[in-house]
Protein backbone atom coordinates (compact mmCIF):
# COMPACT_ATOMS: atom_id res chain seq x y z
CA UNK A 1 0.00 0.00 0.00
CA UNK A 2 1.16 3.31 -0.82
CA UNK A 3 1.63 6.06 2.12
CA UNK A 4 -1.27 8.05 2.09
CA UNK A 5 1.21 11.19 1.72
CA UNK A 6 2.48 10.26 -1.17
CA UNK A 7 -1.28 9.48 -3.38
CA UNK A 8 -1.64 12.99 -2.04
CA UNK A 9 0.92 14.28 -3.55
CA UNK A 10 0.05 12.72 -6.73
CA UNK A 11 -3.47 13.94 -7.14
CA UNK A 12 -2.49 16.72 -9.53
CA UNK A 13 -0.75 14.00 -12.24
CA UNK A 14 -3.85 12.26 -11.82
CA UNK A 15 -6.44 14.68 -12.12
CA UNK A 16 -7.99 13.10 -14.83
CA UNK A 17 -8.42 9.31 -13.50
CA UNK A 18 -11.27 7.50 -13.90
CA UNK A 19 -13.49 7.17 -10.62
CA UNK A 20 -14.28 3.95 -8.99
CA UNK A 21 -17.23 2.63 -10.88
CA UNK A 22 -18.30 -0.12 -8.31
CA UNK A 23 -22.11 0.44 -8.03
CA UNK A 24 -23.79 1.34 -4.54
CA UNK A 25 -24.07 -1.80 -2.36
CA UNK A 26 -27.22 -4.13 -2.35
CA UNK A 27 -27.81 -4.92 1.33
CA UNK A 28 -31.02 -7.23 2.89
CA UNK A 29 -32.60 -4.31 4.48
CA UNK A 30 -32.61 -0.28 5.71
CA UNK A 31 -31.36 -1.45 9.21
CA UNK A 32 -28.96 0.69 10.54
CA UNK A 33 -27.44 2.64 13.34
CA UNK A 34 -25.67 6.05 14.48
CA UNK A 35 -22.38 4.28 15.98
CA UNK A 36 -21.09 4.77 19.43
CA UNK A 37 -20.25 0.91 19.91
CA UNK A 38 -18.79 -0.76 16.79
CA UNK A 39 -18.75 -4.66 18.24
CA UNK A 40 -22.34 -4.15 19.76
CA UNK A 41 -23.47 -2.45 16.41
CA UNK A 42 -22.04 -5.87 14.60
CA UNK A 43 -23.80 -7.68 17.25
CA UNK A 44 -27.29 -6.00 16.30
CA UNK A 45 -26.84 -7.49 12.66
CA UNK A 46 -27.12 -3.60 10.82
CA UNK A 47 -26.24 -3.17 7.41
CA UNK A 48 -25.83 0.57 7.42
CA UNK A 49 -23.77 2.83 9.67
CA UNK A 50 -23.94 6.46 10.85
CA UNK A 51 -20.83 8.56 11.61
CA UNK A 52 -20.37 12.43 12.03
CA UNK A 53 -17.06 13.73 10.98
CA UNK A 54 -16.21 17.43 12.41
CA UNK A 55 -14.41 18.76 9.70
CA UNK A 56 -12.65 21.40 11.41
CA UNK A 57 -11.05 18.53 13.09
CA UNK A 58 -9.29 17.26 10.32
CA UNK A 59 -7.51 20.07 9.51
CA UNK A 60 -4.34 20.95 10.76
CA UNK A 61 -2.72 24.38 11.34
CA UNK A 62 0.90 22.87 10.96
CA UNK A 63 2.99 21.10 8.70
CA UNK A 64 4.78 17.86 10.39
CA UNK A 65 6.01 15.15 8.96
CA UNK A 66 3.86 12.14 8.06
CA UNK A 67 0.89 14.90 7.63
CA UNK A 68 -0.58 14.61 4.57
CA UNK A 69 -0.52 18.53 2.54
CA UNK A 70 -3.08 19.38 -0.24
CA UNK A 71 -2.88 22.50 -2.42
CA UNK A 72 -6.93 23.74 -4.18
CA UNK A 73 -6.69 27.05 -5.89
CA UNK A 74 -3.56 28.45 -5.10
CA UNK A 75 -3.92 27.44 -1.32
CA UNK A 76 -2.14 24.82 0.68
CA UNK A 77 -4.16 22.65 3.31
CA UNK A 78 -2.28 20.14 6.10
CA UNK A 79 -4.59 17.31 8.16
CA UNK A 80 -4.80 15.92 11.10
CA UNK A 81 -2.96 12.51 10.31
CA UNK A 82 -4.37 11.51 14.24
CA UNK A 83 -7.76 12.17 14.07
CA UNK A 84 -8.39 10.74 10.43
CA UNK A 85 -6.59 7.31 11.61
CA UNK A 86 -9.36 7.07 14.32
CA UNK A 87 -11.96 7.29 11.62
CA UNK A 88 -10.06 4.65 9.80
CA UNK A 89 -10.27 2.33 12.46
CA UNK A 90 -13.45 2.97 12.84
CA UNK A 91 -14.66 2.78 9.05
CA UNK A 92 -12.99 -0.07 8.33
CA UNK A 93 -13.99 -1.89 11.10
CA UNK A 94 -17.37 -1.71 9.58
CA UNK A 95 -16.94 -1.68 6.13
CA UNK A 96 -15.25 -5.06 6.22
CA UNK A 97 -18.01 -6.68 7.58
CA UNK A 98 -20.21 -5.38 5.10
CA UNK A 99 -21.36 -2.65 6.64
CA UNK A 100 -22.94 0.71 4.59
CA UNK A 101 -21.09 4.06 6.24
CA UNK A 102 -22.63 6.89 6.01
CA UNK A 103 -20.06 10.15 7.08
CA UNK A 104 -22.01 12.96 8.37
CA UNK A 105 -19.89 15.60 7.48
CA UNK A 106 -20.47 18.62 9.56
CA UNK A 107 -18.68 21.87 11.06
CA UNK A 108 -18.54 22.25 14.74
CA UNK A 109 -18.10 25.59 16.28
CA UNK A 110 -14.12 26.06 16.76
CA UNK A 111 -12.66 28.94 19.05
CA UNK A 112 -9.44 29.22 16.76
CA UNK A 113 -9.66 32.02 14.82
CA UNK A 114 -7.67 30.33 11.80
CA UNK A 115 -9.70 28.03 12.13
CA UNK A 116 -12.94 29.57 12.03
CA UNK A 117 -11.67 32.13 9.09
CA UNK A 118 -10.96 28.86 6.47
CA UNK A 119 -13.35 26.46 7.44
CA UNK A 120 -16.76 28.36 9.25
CA UNK A 121 -18.93 30.36 7.45
CA UNK A 122 -17.99 34.22 7.37
CA UNK A 123 -21.59 35.58 8.67
CA UNK A 124 -21.91 32.52 11.35
CA UNK A 125 -22.59 33.87 14.73
CA UNK A 126 -19.87 33.77 17.29
CA UNK A 127 -21.86 32.38 20.11
CA UNK A 128 -25.56 30.95 18.62
CA UNK A 129 -25.53 27.38 16.94
CA UNK A 130 -24.02 24.14 17.46
CA UNK A 131 -23.69 23.24 13.76
CA UNK A 132 -21.80 26.00 11.68
CA UNK A 133 -22.24 26.13 7.83
CA UNK A 134 -19.11 25.80 6.03
CA UNK A 135 -17.24 29.26 4.33
CA UNK A 136 -18.11 28.99 0.66
CA UNK A 137 -17.83 32.73 0.68
CA UNK A 138 -14.14 33.36 0.41
CA UNK A 139 -11.82 31.94 -1.65
CA UNK A 140 -9.53 30.81 0.48
CA UNK A 141 -12.43 29.05 2.28
CA UNK A 142 -13.76 27.69 -1.06
CA UNK A 143 -10.12 26.20 -1.60
CA UNK A 144 -10.39 24.67 1.98
CA UNK A 145 -14.28 23.07 1.72
CA UNK A 146 -12.89 21.53 -1.48
CA UNK A 147 -9.82 19.96 0.03
CA UNK A 148 -11.22 18.77 3.00
CA UNK A 149 -14.31 16.78 1.26
CA UNK A 150 -11.45 15.75 -1.24
CA UNK A 151 -9.15 14.02 1.20
CA UNK A 152 -12.41 12.33 2.77
CA UNK A 153 -13.28 10.95 -0.97
CA UNK A 154 -9.70 10.31 -1.55
CA UNK A 155 -9.06 8.31 1.79
CA UNK A 156 -12.56 6.75 2.17
CA UNK A 157 -14.63 6.61 -1.40
CA UNK A 158 -11.74 5.99 -4.29
CA UNK A 159 -10.62 2.66 -5.23
CA UNK A 160 -8.24 2.08 -2.31
CA UNK A 161 -9.96 0.68 0.23
CA UNK A 162 -7.03 0.32 2.51
CA UNK A 163 -8.76 2.60 5.00
CA UNK A 164 -12.39 1.43 4.73
CA UNK A 165 -15.20 2.43 2.38
CA UNK A 166 -17.74 5.49 2.64
CA UNK A 167 -20.53 5.38 0.59
CA UNK A 168 -22.96 7.70 1.72
CA UNK A 169 -21.72 11.67 2.85
CA UNK A 170 -25.00 13.43 4.35
CA UNK A 171 -23.83 17.08 4.11
CA UNK A 172 -24.53 19.28 7.51
CA UNK A 173 -27.48 18.83 9.53
CA UNK A 174 -30.98 19.63 9.44
CA UNK A 175 -30.42 22.84 7.50
CA UNK A 176 -34.14 24.31 7.71
CA UNK A 177 -32.93 24.91 11.05
CA UNK A 178 -30.43 26.41 10.22
CA UNK A 179 -29.99 28.84 13.39
CA UNK A 180 -29.06 25.58 15.44
CA UNK A 181 -27.46 23.52 13.09
CA UNK A 182 -26.58 25.22 10.14
CA UNK A 183 -25.07 28.39 10.96
CA UNK A 184 -24.98 31.16 8.87
CA UNK A 185 -26.16 34.09 10.54
CA UNK A 186 -29.82 35.53 10.06
CA UNK A 187 -30.67 34.18 6.30
CA UNK A 188 -34.00 33.67 4.29
CA UNK A 189 -35.13 30.73 2.62
CA UNK A 190 -33.41 31.77 -0.39
CA UNK A 191 -30.42 32.84 0.66
CA UNK A 192 -29.65 29.46 2.98
CA UNK A 193 -31.03 27.17 -0.43
CA UNK A 194 -28.32 29.41 -2.27
CA UNK A 195 -25.61 28.56 0.33
CA UNK A 196 -26.45 25.06 1.03
CA UNK A 197 -27.05 24.07 -2.76
CA UNK A 198 -23.46 25.46 -3.08
CA UNK A 199 -21.95 23.61 -0.20
CA UNK A 200 -23.28 20.77 -1.29
CA UNK A 201 -22.41 21.01 -4.87
CA UNK A 202 -18.48 21.62 -3.77
CA UNK A 203 -18.46 18.32 -1.83
CA UNK A 204 -20.21 16.00 -4.59
CA UNK A 205 -17.85 17.36 -6.98
CA UNK A 206 -15.37 15.56 -4.59
CA UNK A 207 -16.63 12.61 -4.50
CA UNK A 208 -17.06 12.38 -8.09
CA UNK A 209 -13.51 12.69 -8.86
CA UNK A 210 -13.04 9.49 -6.72
CA UNK A 211 -16.67 7.46 -7.08
CA UNK A 212 -19.29 7.15 -9.65
CA UNK A 213 -21.55 6.12 -7.32
CA UNK A 214 -21.20 7.05 -3.60
CA UNK A 215 -24.38 9.00 -3.09
CA UNK A 216 -24.49 12.74 -1.67
CA UNK A 217 -27.73 13.40 0.82
CA UNK A 218 -29.09 17.16 1.92
CA UNK A 219 -30.25 16.87 5.48
CA UNK A 220 -33.92 17.87 7.03
CA UNK A 221 -35.56 17.63 10.15
CA UNK A 222 -39.18 17.21 10.91
CA UNK A 223 -40.86 20.37 9.82
CA UNK A 224 -42.11 20.56 6.86
CA UNK A 225 -44.79 24.12 5.91
CA UNK A 226 -44.42 24.49 9.78
CA UNK A 227 -40.84 25.84 10.92
CA UNK A 228 -38.60 25.12 14.35
CA UNK A 229 -38.15 28.78 15.21
CA UNK A 230 -40.50 31.49 14.37
CA UNK A 231 -38.00 33.60 13.26
CA UNK A 232 -38.32 34.21 9.38
CA UNK A 233 -34.28 34.64 9.26
CA UNK A 234 -33.70 31.82 11.76
CA UNK A 235 -35.62 28.67 9.89
CA UNK A 236 -37.03 27.67 7.25
CA UNK A 237 -40.27 25.22 6.47
CA UNK A 238 -38.48 21.95 5.32
CA UNK A 239 -40.65 22.01 2.14
CA UNK A 240 -39.79 25.68 1.49
CA UNK A 241 -36.06 24.58 1.42
CA UNK A 242 -36.39 21.47 -0.38
CA UNK A 243 -38.04 23.19 -3.15
CA UNK A 244 -35.73 26.31 -3.40
CA UNK A 245 -32.55 24.06 -3.36
CA UNK A 246 -34.45 21.97 -5.81
CA UNK A 247 -34.88 24.57 -7.84
CA UNK A 248 -31.18 26.49 -7.54
CA UNK A 249 -29.59 23.03 -8.50
CA UNK A 250 -31.58 22.74 -12.01
CA UNK A 251 -30.47 26.67 -12.93
CA UNK A 252 -26.73 25.72 -12.22
CA UNK A 253 -26.71 21.70 -14.02
CA UNK A 254 -28.87 19.27 -11.65
CA UNK A 255 -26.83 16.76 -10.36
CA UNK A 256 -28.06 13.83 -8.50
CA UNK A 257 -28.07 14.52 -4.13
CA UNK A 258 -30.38 13.25 -2.43
CA UNK A 259 -32.32 13.29 1.18
CA UNK A 260 -31.73 12.69 4.76
CA UNK A 261 -34.89 13.12 6.47
CA UNK A 262 -35.20 13.00 10.41
CA UNK A 263 -38.49 12.09 10.87
CA UNK A 264 -38.70 12.40 14.84
CA UNK A 265 -42.04 12.40 16.32
CA UNK A 266 -43.47 15.41 16.02
CA UNK A 267 -43.17 15.90 20.20
CA UNK A 268 -39.27 14.17 20.35
CA UNK A 269 -40.00 13.21 24.22
CA UNK A 270 -43.36 11.64 23.25
CA UNK A 271 -42.63 8.03 21.32
CA UNK A 272 -45.89 7.46 20.27
CA UNK A 273 -45.08 8.68 16.46
CA UNK A 274 -48.84 7.07 15.94
CA UNK A 275 -50.77 9.69 17.83
CA UNK A 276 -48.76 12.50 15.98
CA UNK A 277 -51.43 15.32 14.72
CA UNK A 278 -50.21 15.58 11.06
CA UNK A 279 -52.30 15.55 7.75
CA UNK A 280 -51.14 13.49 5.07
CA UNK A 281 -51.63 16.36 2.25
CA UNK A 282 -48.51 18.14 0.91
CA UNK A 283 -49.69 21.24 3.68
CA UNK A 284 -48.98 18.87 6.99
CA UNK A 285 -47.10 21.21 9.47
CA UNK A 286 -44.36 17.80 9.73
CA UNK A 287 -43.58 14.93 8.42
CA UNK A 288 -43.08 12.16 11.25
CA UNK A 289 -43.14 8.17 10.60
CA UNK A 290 -47.17 8.57 11.00
CA UNK A 291 -47.30 10.52 7.75
CA UNK A 292 -43.92 9.53 6.30
CA UNK A 293 -45.65 8.67 2.68
CA UNK A 294 -46.14 12.09 1.88
CA UNK A 295 -42.59 12.42 1.36
CA UNK A 296 -42.00 9.61 -0.63
CA UNK A 297 -45.38 10.94 -2.84
CA UNK A 298 -43.15 14.15 -2.35
CA UNK A 299 -39.90 12.80 -4.06
CA UNK A 300 -41.79 11.71 -7.44
CA UNK A 301 -42.88 14.59 -7.98
CA UNK A 302 -41.78 16.12 -11.94
CA UNK A 303 -39.59 19.10 -10.16
CA UNK A 304 -37.83 16.67 -7.41
CA UNK A 305 -36.94 14.05 -10.38
CA UNK A 306 -33.41 13.42 -11.69
CA UNK A 307 -33.19 11.33 -15.21
CA UNK A 308 -36.76 10.50 -14.56
CA UNK A 309 -36.82 9.44 -11.01
CA UNK A 310 -37.13 10.33 -7.47
CA UNK A 311 -34.21 10.69 -5.15
CA UNK A 312 -32.87 8.52 -2.93
CA UNK A 313 -34.30 8.71 0.68
CA UNK A 314 -32.15 8.00 4.04
CA UNK A 315 -33.31 8.32 7.40
CA UNK A 316 -30.32 9.65 8.98
CA UNK A 317 -31.06 10.31 12.67
CA UNK A 318 -34.04 10.14 15.05
CA UNK A 319 -35.52 7.94 17.82
CA UNK A 320 -37.67 7.74 20.31
CA UNK A 321 -37.62 8.80 23.93
CA UNK A 322 -38.26 6.88 27.06
CA UNK A 323 -40.02 9.53 28.87
CA UNK A 324 -41.86 8.86 32.79
CA UNK A 325 -45.16 6.69 31.99
CA UNK A 326 -44.83 3.41 33.73
CA UNK A 327 -44.29 1.58 30.12
CA UNK A 328 -42.12 3.71 28.90
CA UNK A 329 -39.52 1.63 27.37
CA UNK A 330 -42.35 -0.42 26.05
CA UNK A 331 -43.65 2.57 24.07
CA UNK A 332 -39.81 3.39 23.14
CA UNK A 333 -39.98 -0.16 21.47
CA UNK A 334 -43.46 0.47 19.85
CA UNK A 335 -42.36 3.45 18.18
CA UNK A 336 -39.10 1.53 16.42
CA UNK A 337 -41.86 -1.18 16.07
CA UNK A 338 -44.07 1.40 14.14
CA UNK A 339 -41.38 3.03 11.94
CA UNK A 340 -39.83 0.00 10.54
CA UNK A 341 -43.45 -1.30 9.53
CA UNK A 342 -43.70 1.81 8.00
CA UNK A 343 -40.71 1.52 6.01
CA UNK A 344 -41.14 -1.37 4.71
CA UNK A 345 -44.12 -0.34 2.78
CA UNK A 346 -42.28 2.65 1.02
CA UNK A 347 -39.90 2.91 -2.09
CA UNK A 348 -36.74 4.24 -2.50
CA UNK A 349 -35.08 3.98 0.99
CA UNK A 350 -31.50 3.49 1.42
CA UNK A 351 -31.54 3.38 5.48
CA UNK A 352 -33.27 4.29 8.94
CA UNK A 353 -29.91 5.05 10.96
CA UNK A 354 -31.84 5.14 14.89
CA UNK A 355 -30.13 7.78 17.35
CA UNK A 356 -28.86 6.60 19.89
CA UNK A 357 -26.98 3.50 21.02
CA UNK A 358 -26.65 4.85 24.56
CA UNK A 359 -28.20 7.70 26.18
CA UNK A 360 -26.35 11.18 25.93
CA UNK A 361 -26.73 13.06 29.11
CA UNK A 362 -26.10 15.91 27.19
CA UNK A 363 -28.60 15.67 24.54
CA UNK A 364 -31.38 17.85 26.32
CA UNK A 365 -33.20 15.25 28.63
CA UNK A 366 -34.03 13.13 25.62
CA UNK A 367 -33.39 8.95 26.23
CA UNK A 368 -33.69 7.97 22.85
CA UNK A 369 -30.54 5.30 23.76
CA UNK A 370 -30.56 1.02 22.78
CA UNK A 371 -28.82 1.35 26.17
CA UNK A 372 -29.03 3.53 29.67
CA UNK A 373 -26.05 5.06 30.14
CA UNK A 374 -24.57 4.87 33.61
CA UNK A 375 -25.48 7.34 36.17
CA UNK A 376 -22.94 10.39 36.19
CA UNK A 377 -21.64 8.79 32.31
CA UNK A 378 -22.43 10.92 29.67
CA UNK A 379 -22.79 7.62 27.09
CA UNK A 380 -21.60 4.96 28.50
CA UNK A 381 -23.27 2.04 28.57
CA UNK A 382 -25.08 0.24 31.16
CA UNK A 383 -27.97 -1.57 30.28
CA UNK A 384 -29.96 -2.54 27.01
CA UNK A 385 -32.92 -1.78 27.08
CA UNK A 386 -36.22 -3.92 25.35
CA UNK A 387 -35.79 -1.63 22.30
CA UNK A 388 -32.38 -3.49 21.75
CA UNK A 389 -33.51 -6.84 21.85
CA UNK A 390 -36.74 -5.82 18.90
CA UNK A 391 -33.76 -3.98 16.94
CA UNK A 392 -31.79 -7.20 16.70
CA UNK A 393 -34.80 -8.53 15.41
CA UNK A 394 -35.72 -6.26 12.85
CA UNK A 395 -35.10 -7.60 9.25
CA UNK A 396 -34.64 -11.28 10.60
CA UNK A 397 -36.98 -14.10 10.68
CA UNK A 398 -37.66 -13.02 14.33
CA UNK A 399 -38.80 -10.17 13.72
CA UNK A 400 -43.14 -10.85 13.36
CA UNK A 401 -43.21 -12.33 16.81
CA UNK A 402 -41.08 -10.32 18.53
CA UNK A 403 -42.99 -6.98 17.56
CA UNK A 404 -45.98 -8.66 17.73
CA UNK A 405 -46.59 -7.79 21.61
CA UNK A 406 -46.38 -3.57 20.09
CA UNK A 407 -48.88 -3.98 17.32
CA UNK A 408 -52.00 -3.05 20.53
CA UNK A 409 -49.50 -0.71 22.37
CA UNK A 410 -49.59 0.92 18.64
CA UNK A 411 -53.39 0.78 18.66
CA UNK A 412 -53.28 -0.78 15.87
CA UNK A 413 -55.05 -4.65 14.39
CA UNK A 414 -52.66 -5.59 11.81
CA UNK A 415 -49.38 -3.46 11.09
CA UNK A 416 -50.78 -2.86 7.32
CA UNK A 417 -52.59 0.11 9.08
CA UNK A 418 -49.47 2.08 9.46
CA UNK A 419 -50.30 3.45 5.83
CA UNK A 420 -52.39 6.29 5.79
CA UNK A 421 -55.49 7.46 3.69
Amino acid sequence: MRPLLVLLACWACTAFAEPDTSPYPTTPNAKGLQIQMVDDALALGIHHAGLNVNLPSLLSLETKPGQPTLTVDGFTFSFNEGYAKGLDRTIKGLSDKGIVVNLILISYRTKNPRLRAIAIHPQASDTEGTVMAANTVTPEGRACYKAVTEFIAARWSGKDNAHGRVWGWVISNEVNSHWQWHQMGPATTEQVAAQYEDQTRLAWSSLRKHSANARVYISLEHHWTAKGNPSPTKACPGRDLLETFAKKAKERGDFDWNLAYHPYPANLFNPRTWQDKVTFDDQTNKITFRNLEVLTRKLATPELLHQGKPRRLSFTEQGFNVGKAPNAEELQAAGYAYAWEKIQRLPGIDSFLYHRQVDHSLEGGLKLGLWENKPGSIADPARQRPLWFLFKAAGTPEWTTTAAPYLKTCELKSWDDVMGK
